[in-house]
């Protein structure tokens, strides 16, 4: 067996080991400053939940922009559904981020659109045919409790249900992966907890959930994986964890 072969084969193996998404000592360096994620190692398995914690400047938003691949790694590996993300050339990341669901903290509606045209809209950007949008849409908004909203503006809504409508959008094209970052930083504690039911049901139905949250009540109630971050470094990686103090 050649080196390169080798090498491919200790990929391989890596991604076996570790999960749906992999980063291998990885550390991402701004032009100025220390690192803003030094060093880490973490393995998601599919099919897990995990929640992503710690204090602003932790290096929790970077992680998430590099597994998006809005950024990439100033060392090591981070690999998402099989796919070493540096190697990914510019052409290729919308048809890697296809596989991902994102949900944001500020909802990223398009405000000038009804319910059903947000969703649609993810859809057609991957040419979904349209007999299968108009069966997937009200199916997905149903899910989410908003069957009978689809021909509201998002304006109209709560922000709860803006959130369930930015849910709806990440989930339509049926991800292997939800991204949600800090899903309920907007949301009074009854639609926080109604958002993260529905990330849960979501992800017992098969998709793998990663949520970054300073939710301290939700982490500690709902008894997931909880991998703590500080300074860029993971601190502390349990399953049925807790929120913990970092100081």
């Amino acid at each position: 067996m050649t080196k390169k072969e080798q090498s491919w084969r200790r990929r391989e193996q890596f991604i076996e080991d570790n999960g749906i998404i992999c980063l291998q000592n990885v550390s991402k360096v701004y032009s100025k400053g220390s690192p803003a994620i030094n060093g880490i190692t973490l393995g998601i398995g599919r099919g897990e939940f995990v929640f992503i914690v710690g204090d602003s400047g932790s290096g929790k938003s970077t992680l998430i922009k590099l597994l998006l691949r809005e950024l990439t790694a100033t060392s090591g590996h981070v690999f998402v559904m099989g796919s070493d993300l540096e190697k990914l050339k510019h052409r290729q990341v919308p048809k890697f981020r296809r596989n991902l669901g994102v949900v944001f903290q500020d909802f990223r509606l398009l405000n000038d659109r009804n319910v059903y045209e947000n969703v649609a809209f993810a859809q057609r950007i991957v040419e979904t045919p349209a007999i299968e949008i108009r069966r997937n849409v009200p199916s997905i908004l149903a899910m989410v409790g908003l069957a009978g909203k689809y021909k509201a503006k998002t304006k109209q809504l709560s922000g709860g249900e803006q959130q369930r409508v930015a849910l709806a959008r990440a989930l339509v094209n049926n991800p292997s992966i939800l991204l949600a970052d800090e899903p309920t930083g907007n949301l009074d504690p009854k639609n926080s907890w109604e958002i993260m039911n529905l990330l849960d049901e979501i992800n017992r139905n098969g998709t793998t959930v990663v949520v970054v949250t300073h939710n301290r009540e939700i982490v500690n109630s709902m008894h997931k994986r909880v991998v703590t971050m500080k300074k860029g470094v993971i601190i502390s990686d349990e399953e049925g964890g807790e929120y913990i103090d970092e100081d």
